[in-house]
């Protein structure tokens, strides 16, 4: 497994722009468009559960498991940038993950933060 499978955020350049603080050095809130959101739910994988399992008699990192939570906050990142331009954002300021047991069946990741215009100064 490369890099990539264990970790995730935006490029560079990105047209929404996605920040985990309330501001951003040189810009300014033109507007308010309100909260976003980004929400999957995934179920797990049988072989990743057997796997983890047994890797839990031994301990070490669940690698399978982690690949697969990696994956589900990255889609649910790019459901709330999707949602935050076609509002008409071009920023999302204090985002935030939320990931909850959904029925002990899936895990629920819910990636929200508030669609703004950002100006620069």
């Amino acid at each position: 497994m490369g890099l990539d499978d264990f970790g995730g955020g935006q490029g560079p350049q990105p047209d929404v722009l996605v920040v985990t603080t309330n501001e951003v050095p040189g810009h300014r809130v033109q507007e308010v468009i309100g909260e976003v959101f980004g929400l999957t739910v995934r179920s797990r994988h049988l072989g990743s559960q057997i796997g983890a399992g047994l890797k839990s008699m031994i301990g070490g990192e669940l690698k399978g498991l982690t690949k697969t939570l990696v994956q589900t906050r990255n889609q649910a990142m790019e459901r709330l940038v999707e949602q935050a331009r076609a509002r008409g954002a071009n920023a999302v300021l204090a985002f935030r993950f939320d990931v909850t047991e959904a029925a002990d069946t899936g895990t629920e990741v819910c990636a929200y933060g508030t669609a703004v215009v950002l100006a620069r100064e």
